[in-house]
């Protein structure tokens, strides 16, 4: 492989642009997102912005730049789970027929609403056999910190080589470190779960139910994660690196976590703290999706199911704690 590679990052938020920050460090790396204005208002924030990243707002633009060398080209799609079948549809509409797909990155963390569906489930189903060269580059990341240079490990997970060793060669310099994860679902469903244990986890903080009481709910939800992943033909193990442990110790202990904030609001205010939170937190719609996965596959999920229930309104935050106590006892395995 080359030393340097055409990068394109689609969507330019706060996750898709720090990371198109750290890859244009290495490699020529254009930035697109579809608001022209907001582009132009938010840019003046990049700066000292990095030689090699360009701010694009045509993205016929931005595909065939990146295809002049296709085998050395990466798209990273940054668009929230609920974007990502659009912005798929938009690509396959935009490119050419007879062009080959390059290698294919989504950021995205979640189930697909009304289908259930992961997000390789979804690029799969949209593309077809052009998404056979295609992963995720998941695990404990707040946007801020790698914005600023400071270190940080992700997992570049997928089924094919080829797109691992991409991920790799685009990310892995400087403060970022990039671990190979061969097993696809355990990463995804790790990446979607780890936000449901999030609120769950402001919930505790802001009832004032102590460290013991996260400590807890970490480790029982780090079960629950394991059971789902399981059933969906996923590793338990892959749950154990940073696409599961990582990303849920982060998520449920740093302040920068949306999810983390949308729990301690639900904790002082309810269910109806979520309409003017202004927060963008996977955990509140990956939740039901779960919980529906869960009676699907016949399975235990207590804490996801808690949770859900205070955000349907359902329950009241110190009634899910009750529920949850109130379990029989039984072996920890």
């Amino acid at each position: 492989m080359n030393s340097s590679m055409r990068i394109v990052v689609f969507g330019a938020g706060a996750w898709g642009t720090a990371l198109a920050i750290h890859m244009a460090q290495l490699h020529p790396v254009q930035l697109w997102g579809r608001n022209e204005k907001t582009l132009n208002a938010t840019s003046p924030t990049f700066e000292p912005r990095p030689k090699n990243l360009q701010i694009q707002a045509n993205l016929a633009q931005a595909m065939t730049w990146s295809l002049t060398d296709h085998a050395h080209a990466l798209w990273v799609l940054a668009t929230p789970m609920a974007a990502l079948r659009s912005m798929l549809e938009t690509l396959k509409k935009t490119q050419a027929k007879q062009q080959p797909w390059p290698n294919l990155v989504w950021l995205c963390k979640g189930f697909e609403v009304g289908t259930g569906l992961m997000p390789h489930e979804v690029v799969r189903e949209v593309l077809g056999e052009a998404a056979t060269s295609s992963g995720t580059l998941t695990g404990p990341s707040f946007a801020a910190e790698v914005a600023q240079g400071l270190p940080c490990a992700l997992a570049a997970a997928s089924p094919c080589s080829q797109t691992r060793q991409a991920m790799l060669h685009a990310a892995h310099h400087g403060p970022m470190r990039v671990y190979e994860v061969n097993d696809l679902v355990g990463a995804e469903v790790g990446g979607a779960m780890k936000n449901i244990m999030a609120v769950a986890a402001g919930l505790s903080d802001g009832l004032g139910l102590g460290s013991n009481a996260r400590a807890a709910l970490l480790t029982r939800g780090m079960v629950e994660l394991q059971r789902l992943a399981h059933a969906l033909g996923g590793q338990a193990e892959t749950l154990q690196g940073l696409s599961g442990l990582g990303d849920l110790i982060l998520t449920c202990t740093g302040n920068l976590s949306r999810n983390r904030q949308v729990g301690l609001q639900l904790a002082k205010e309810g269910p109806q703290s979520l309409q003017h939170l202004g927060l963008t937190a996977e955990g509140v719609h990956c939740a039901p999706v779960v919980v529906q996965l869960a009676q699907r596959h016949g399975l235990e999920l207590p804490i996801c199911s808690a949770v859900n229930d205070v955000l349907q309104g359902n329950l009241s935050p110190q009634q899910a704690v009750q529920r949850l106590m109130g379990r029989e006892p039984r072996h920890e395995a």
